[in-house]
């Protein structure tokens, strides 16, 4: 009996490792690289240089983060790395994506089972007892590449959605980047609003003390009241405006918005200037163009999986189990072990046309993925060339202003020395106090937009942000 039973399992084995060696056809190869642009971009050829006017030499760099030497920025970037909602939710479709691709390769492999049976049945007084087991496999023959069609486009949707979410840990450390940066503009543009209602108190003090001596009138009084009533307005307005953007960072943060964060004292310095690359290190850098690639690769796997599945299949089944009873004759006639091997073939024949649809609808959702390619593709050159025009623009505004602000100052300084000896009027001087305060706010955000420009800059191009590893844990010392 073991030699009958040793038997059986050798030829179920030897037909399914023969089933294992029939590779079928070879399967083709999606578009990859410079292939998928020219199959998006069909109109459009990318520019072999930016045009925008200040774009530095050279290739994309790494770690933008620390050029902005702020450690309490870094640290706020881990914090949102480990805590953030919707990067969580991001990191749950990756291993949604993989999980999936478990699932497509195991279509590759045989299916192996085992199955218990017992029955107990009463008939003409007697009781008896059927008792067996049976181990059974089957396995599909990839003849067409139909299996690892359908692999190939899983593993390309995992590699898809692994880009995806690296592109959004970028997003995510330069949103609460440029956050910070904002909070930071509210809270200097909040002590402008202080030092505006300081100089309006001590202008209505000193027009007070000039009606007093008769060099005043109480209109001029009434106006520097009102005049003080509305920069004390204006401060309202900014420490709502510096409770909302701090609020905006806790939130990005993972943390509740108390709006407890304190932000920087001054802005930081601009970093040097930007190694750019070429417009095609763009679509290679970016994890989101990455991405995109990989959707078009998985939809051309589709697409031939929906072909080959036309075409006709063939399946391997064997078993072998072992049947046992209490009653002396069924004993006597069962057979043990007992197993079987089988072959089938199954050709499509008519489906109603479902078949041809469902490849009509797998390319075009391949022409689909081409379009959101060459959508992304000019989306990201576009933010490039937006980022280094704005930067381009804006150094030549801060050049501008500095010297505005520099002489508004001068200018309210000689105004306010004549209107304290009385040549001038107080409205005269508000409006130069105006002017004066306007130039140092748009400088204030000048300087500031140049640093979210610069970031805007290092996310377009790809450049990852690299925050530093944190420090081990000390052992407890008990």
């Amino acid at each position: 009996m073991f030699e009958h039973r040793r038997r059986v399992w050798l030829r179920t084995g030897v037909v399914l490792l023969m089933g294992a060696g029939v590779s079928g056809c070879p399967t083709h190869a999606p578009p990859r690289g410079r292939e998928v642009v020219k199959k998006a971009l069909v109109h459009t050829s990318l520019a072999t240089a930016w045009t925008s006017p200040g774009a530095q030499e050279g290739g994309v760099r790494d770690g933008w983060l620390a050029t902005f030497q702020d450690a309490q920025l870094q640290a706020l970037v881990v914090e949102a790395l480990g805590h953030n909602p919707d990067l969580r939710s991001a990191a749950a479709r990756v291993e949604q994506a993989l999980a999936l691709l478990g699932v497509a390769r195991s279509g590759l492999l045989p299916s192996v089972d085992v199955e218990g049976r017992g029955s107990f049945g009463i008939g003409q007084g007697l009781g008896s007892t059927l008792r067996g087991i049976a181990l059974s496999a089957a396995w599909e023959v990839d003849l067409w590449g139909k299996l690892r069609y359908r692999r190939n486009a899983a593993q390309e949707s995992a590699a898809a959605a692994e880009f995806e979410f690296e592109f959004a840990r970028q997003s995510l450390a330069a949103t609460l980047a440029k956050g910070w940066l904002m909070a930071t503009e509210a809270h200097l543009l909040r002590g402008l609003a202080v030092e505006r209602v300081k100089m309006g108190e001590e202008l209505l003090q000193l027009t007070a003390t000039r009606l007093q001596v008769g060099a005043a009138s109480q209109q001029e009084l009434a106006l520097a009241q009102a005049t003080l009533d509305s920069y004390r307005d204006t401060l309202k307005q900014t420490e709502l405006a510096r409770v909302q953007a701090v609020r905006a960072v806790e939130l990005l943060a993972g943390r509740y918005p108390a709006g407890a964060l304190e932000p920087r004292a001054a802005l930081v310095e601009l970093p040097g200037p930007v190694p750019a690359g070429i417009p095609a290190s763009v679509l290679e850098r970016r994890p989101d163009m990455i991405a995109a690639e990989r959707r078009v690769a998985a939809a051309f796997n589709r697409m031939q999986e929906a072909r080959a599945a036309r075409l006709p299949s063939l399946s391997l089944t064997g078993s072998v189990g072992f049947v046992d009873s209490d009653v002396v004759v069924l004993k006597e006639t069962l057979g043990n072990p007992a197993g079987g091997l089988a072959a089938g073939l199954l050709a499509p024949i008519f489906h109603g046309g479902a078949l041809a649809a469902q490849v009509r609808v797998r390319t075009a959702e391949q022409e689909e993925s081409l379009g959101a390619y060459a959508a992304a593709a000019l989306r990201a050159t576009n933010e490039v060339e937006d980022a280094l025009t704005n930067a381009k623009v804006l150094e030549e505004r801060q050049a501008l202003l500095e010297r505005v602000v520099a002489e508004n100052a001068r200018a309210l300084e000689l105004l306010t020395i004549d209107h304290r000896v009385g040549k001038v009027d107080l409205r005269t001087l508000l409006q130069q106090t105006l002017l004066a305060e306007s130039a140092r706010i748009a400088l204030l955000r000048v300087r500031s937009e140049q640093l979210i420009q610069r970031i805007n800059l290092h996310l377009a191009l790809g450049g990852s942000f690299s925050v530093p590893a944190p420090a081990p844990e000390k052992p407890d010392a008990r």
